[in-house]
Parts: structure tokens; C-alpha cells; sequence
């Protein structure tokens, strides 16, 4: 099968990226410029907004994995352009060269809200009010409206890998406040390329899946193994369910993570 991965250079896409070559697929990536990649990945540079390139870059594959995203930046302009618009071009692109694809899309936790009374499920509505999860919702309802066999994957916070996430939270969780008893889904680089097998396969096609552990972390444990220090608190935590998904689905899907949790990932060393 020959796929074609966006966003190849990031955080998740340098490290499922490997995962596909060693699986045997024949694998293409879109980049800006030349030796970036993995060796054996056939190189071709453009951009989300060069129509020639997303042209070469999607004819001739089976299936498409678009990670490419704009994520922690204050930047919204660029949020929305890179994650809603550039979706878009990319839909376009596999629409006219590549209709019969298989188009399989990064998403997120985040656009379930905090108010929910539960983990998050994937028929929840949604309604974000940020720009990084608002544009990939957007660019998930372009997806499904396109008319190509889709599949959208949620994940939770993806660490391991030594790819630093994990050992930013300390920062990101006192800026933005949050409780130490707060939970997170959570799902290590290992599971994206479980997850992303499955949908390869068709397992997902046609739904939204959340894709996380099987155990959901505190942030005060989080931090600790992020050597990091949070201020304990015993005060009520307001929206108890924030950042949770419910993984039902995946698992009646066939998702079963290799690494449970976290505490596992770490025994096994692979963080």
C-alpha cells in the first residue's frame, strides 16, 4: 500500500512515520524541503497551499495520514489556516487525483468540552471555543462531507519516544491553571501506530475514534514524572471529566493499546 503522511516531521509524524516504513508500506511524505524524513520515504516538497505539489504528492497513493497541524502558538490566524484551510486543499487535492483514497486525520481530546458530564464520546456534541480545537472540528466536518472514505482520529495527550511533550506539561499546566487532580487520556507514539494500522485496514472507516490508554492520568502524577513539581490541592475540582475520553469504541473496534498507561510505558522503558 502506498500512503502519504503530512506533517511527517512533527511530533507524532516523526515517530509513526518509521513505524509505517518498518511495517513494509510504501510511504511518501510532504515536506518543505529534502532529507527530513525517514530513509526509504519518498520525498516530495510542497505545502498544504502549493496546489501542484498536494497534486504529486496524492496521486498514485491508497491511503493518506495527515498529522500536519499548527498547534501551541498565539497565532490563531495561522491555527486556522494551517489546520481548516490547508485540510481543505488537501481534501481538494485527493478529491480530483486521488478520489478512491483512504484519508485517515489527526484530531483531539480538546474538542470536548469541559462542562461534559462524562469522558468525552465521540457522538458528543461539540462545540469549542478555541482556535486549535475549533479548526481541527472544522477540519473534521470537512472531512466527513468530502464524499472520500474517511476516518478521524482523537487523541489524547501522545507522549513517549523522548519526544519532550510530557516534560513541557509542568509549564503548560501552571500557565493555564489547571488542577492537580485534573485527568488526562492519554496515548504513547506506540498506540498512535496501533491506531493507525486499524484505520489503514478500514477498521475506522467512515467514524470518529478516540484513541487513548486505558487508564486516564492525574496531572500531579503527570508532572512528578515529568520531574516537575504542582501544588497539591484538596479544593473541588470544577470540571471532573475535562480532558477525558470515553474509549469504547476503539476497543469494540479492534484498538487495544500496548501500553496500557503511563506507569506501564515507563516500566517498559519506551518514554
Amino acid at each position: 500500500m502506498t500512503i502519504l503522511v503530512t506533517g511527517a516531521t512533527g511530533l507524532v509524524g516523526a515517530r509513526l512515520l518509521p513505524r509505517l516504513v518498518e511495517d513494509g508500506y510504501d510511504c511518501r511524505a510532504l515536506v518543505r524541503r529534502r532529507g527530513v524524513v525517514s530513509p526509504g520515504v519518498q520525498e516530495v516538497v510542497g505545502d498544504l497551499f502549493d496546489g501542484e505539489s498536494l497534486a504529486a504528492a496524492v496521486r498514485g497513493v491508497e491511503a493518506i495520514v495527515h498529522l500536519a497541524a499548527a498547534f501551541r502558538t498565539g497565532d490563531t490566524d495561522l491555527i486556522w489556516k494551517i489546520n481548516r484551510d490547508g485540510t481543505a486543499n488537501l481534501i481538494a487535492a485527493a478529491q480530483e487525483h486521488a478520489s478512491e483514497v483512504r484519508f485517515v486525520m489527526a484530531s483531539t481530546a480538546h474538542v470536548y468540552g469541559a462542562e461534559s458530564a462524562r469522558p468525552g464520546r465521540e457522538d458528543d456534541a461539540t462545540d469549542p471555543k478555541q482556535a486549535y480545537p475549533a479548526s481541527k472540528l472544522a477540519a473534521e466536518n470537512a472531512l466527513r462531507s468530502s464524499g472520500l472514505t474517511w476516518t478521524v482520529q482523537r487523541y489524547g495527550f501522545v507522549y513517549g519516544d523522548g519526544d519532550g511533550h510530557l516534560e513541557a506539561l509542568p509549564g503548560h499546566a501552571a500557565d493555564a491553571g489547571l488542577h492537580p487532580a485534573q485527568r488526562m487520556s492519554l496515548v504513547h507514539h506506540r498506540d498512535v501506530a496501533t491506531a493507525t494500522r486499524l484505520a489503514l485496514a478500514g477498521a475506522f472507516d467512515g467514524r470518529i475514534v478516540n484513541i487513548t490508554d486505558e487508564a486516564p492520568t492525574s496531572l500531579y502524577e503527570l508532572v512528578a514524572l515529568a520531574c516537575g513539581t504542582m501544588n497539591p490541592s484538596s479544593h473541588a475540582l470544577e470540571h471532573p471529566w475535562h480532558l477525558q475520553m470515553d474509549g469504547a469504541l476503539a476497543r469494540r473496534l479492534g484498538f487495544r493499546p500496548t501500553l496500557r498507561t503511563i506507569h506501564h510505558a515507563v516500566e517498559q522503558q519506551a518514554m
